[in-house]
Order: structure tokens, then C-alpha cells, then sequence
């Protein structure tokens, strides 16, 4: 299996745009396509990129502004059909006005949620600045486009000349992780944060808030699948309930309870693994998908569980979490 890497998405801004066959969208953020520009004698758009796409996701032209430039928004074009691009909001003080011009074409048969990185790099490669993207709802068969942006220049920074696609990760629409302020119809949001690690130990913390009116009861494990690059079964790594002697952390191995969770209220499990290596192949996890329990609507989260040659995962019981 090819080694994938995996985002969690950062959600910052949203804009909502609409038209009829390609899409269009701006959002904001911060490579393997891509190509810059900039001499100095002023803003410089570089056009008709031909490097292949990325998963779907292709630059298609680069602007560099001289130093001396004022730099200035862009907004989207238009599009088909309602298209969310989460990023960071356009025109903000000290924005550096290098951005990139991209679309993102869905060839499948079903509607998908990407989230992009895009890294902002030097000449030499040197990436100074990265930036994600979310792209929701892209129909089967259409495009979207939009434009990426830098953002506020870091003093002493080396100057950026090249845009590029760094990483993409994409899942099906109807289940990918809800956005922010929006409850799904389950009445329940799941998600999962950015995770913490230690001396080759990882640990990454599901979070399910009950956005909803009713109560919401767990009583368990959350219930997990791991799914290759093509969102295919992983083979040969085995899903432990509890820390399966993998690590003592507070909590995993704490016996399951009952929770009910009031509207507002979260709860919050554990995923735990070691990056070892040694005999065998090394895993890679880029997608896991998660039901909270039984019979629940799965939500696919991209954590990117680097599994090393462990071949095992442990997972923690839902627990109550302080709002």
C-alpha cells in the first residue's frame, strides 16, 4: 500500500458559491504541482500550468507581487450548484498577495468533501507557509475552482516564488466531518483533533458533541474501520479495545460506562499507536471511519494513523468531556 499522508481539516471562514457546470470558489490558504514567478518589475500571474493533477487537484496559474506591491483580494468565479471552500478569509492586514489559482475535478461517481494543502515555497523548495483548504460537496463529474492565498508575510521570512499541491485527502460528502456551526441531521457532531505524540507514542481524541435537541446516549467503544488510500479495508492491523498493552495512558483503559450527553454536552475517546518499525511492511492509515455507536451515521476522519510495523490500534471508551 502506498504511504499516504492525511490532514485534519482547519476550519476557519466559509463561503458559499453556486453556478451551473463548473464551480467556483476562493478560499484562502497555504505543494506537488505548481510553478511561481516574480522578478520584482511587479505582480507576475504564471498561467497555463500543465503539471498533472494531484488527486483531482491541479494549479492552475501562480501570482507573485513585487515586495514593493500592494497586494489586493480576489474572489471567486462562477459555478454550479452549492460548493462550500472552508479556508482563511480574504484581504487581510499584512497579506502578502501571493496566491494561486486551483480547481479540483471529482471523475468519481459520488459527490466528495476534499481538504487540500497547499504550501507556499521559496525557489529552492523551502516551504515558508502552509495552508488548508476544504472543499465540500463536489459532485461527481464537475470542477471547482478557486484561489488560494498566502496570507500575512512572517518577518525575516525567505521570499515565496512557488505554489504547490502538498497534500489532499478526500471523502465521500455525506460523510465527512460536519463544518463548523452546522449540526447534522443525526443531531450529533463527530470529530477528531490534531492529536498529540511522545517518544514514538500517538495519540488522537475522537470528539462527539451533541448539537442536537434530545439527549444522546453511548455506552461503549466507538466503533472503527481503517480504510486505505482508496477507502478500502487496511488488512493487518488489529483494533484493540482498550490500550491493548500498547502504552498506560489516563483513561484508555478505564471500563466503559454508560454516557448520555444533554444537547451541548461532548464526549471524547482515544485512538493510541506506536510509529515503530522494525520486521515487515509499515502501515499507513490515511482514512478512519467512525460510528459512535452501533447502528450511527459513519463519519470518515483523516487523523493519519502511521502505524509503523505495530500492526495494532487501541481504542479508548467514550468518556464525558468539559464543554
Amino acid at each position: 500500500m502506498r504511504r499516504t499522508r492525511c490532514l485534519l481539516p482547519a476550519l476557519t471562514a466559509l463561503l458559499l458559491l453556486s453556478g451551473c457546470g463548473s464551480e467556483g470558489a476562493d478560499g484562502r490558504g497555504g505543494g506537488t504541482d505548481g510553478v511561481g514567478g516574480g522578478d520584482g518589475s511587479g505582480p507576475t500571474p504564471v498561467t497555463g500550468v500543465t503539471r498533472p493533477a494531484v488527486d483531482g487537484v491541479r494549479i492552475t496559474s501562480v501570482t507573485v507581487p513585487a515586495p514593493s506591491s500592494t497586494p489586493s483580494g480576489t474572489s471567486g468565479s462562477s459555478g454550479g450548484g452549492p460548493v462550500r471552500v472552508e479556508g482563511l478569509p480574504t484581504g487581510a492586514p499584512g497579506d502578502s498577495g501571493v496566491s494561486a489559482a486551483y480547481e479540483v475535478t471529482n471523475s468519481g461517481t459520488r459527490s466528495m468533501t476534499y481538504t487540500v494543502r497547499f504550501d507556499f515555497t521559496t525557489g529552492a523548495g523551502e516551504v515558508m507557509d502552509g495552508r488548508r483548504v476544504t472543499v465540500r460537496s463536489v459532485g461527481a463529474g464537475r470542477t471547482v475552482r478557486g484561489t488560494v492565498r498566502q496570507g500575512a508575510l512572517v518577518p525575516g521570512a525567505s521570499r515565496v516564488t512557488t505554489v504547490r499541491v502538498g497534500e489532499v485527502t478526500k471523502v465521500p460528502a455525506d460523510e465527512a466531518p460536519a463544518e463548523a456551526g452546522v449540526c447534522p441531521t443525526s443531531g450529533v457532531r463527530l470529530t477528531a483533533d490534531d492529536g498529540d505524540a511522545a517518544m514514538g507514542l500517538r495519540v488522537v481524541g475522537l470528539v462527539l458533541e451533541n448539537c442536537g435537541e434530545r439527549d444522546y446516549t453511548l455506552d461503549g467503544y466507538p466503533q472503527v474501520s481503517l480504510l486505505d488510500e482508496d477507502r478500502e479495508p487496511v488488512e493487518g492491523v488489529r483494533v484493540l479495545k482498550g490500550s491493548g498493552g500498547i502504552a498506560t495512558v489516563a483513561g484508555l483503559d478505564d471500563p466503559p460506562r454508560p454516557v448520555t450527553l444533554k444537547p451541548g454536552q461532548r464526549a471524547s475517546a482515544g485512538l493510541m499507536w506506536r510509529n515503530t518499525t522494525g520486521s515487515g511492511t509499515a502501515v499507513d492509515v490515511p482514512y478512519v471511519r467512525v460510528r459512535a455507536r452501533s447502528g450511527a451515521d459513519p463519519v470518515t476522519v483523516t487523523p493519519h494513523l502511521d502505524l509503523g510495523t505495530t500492526g495494532k490500534l487501541g481504542v479508548g471508551p467514550w468518556r464525558a468531556a468539559p464543554r
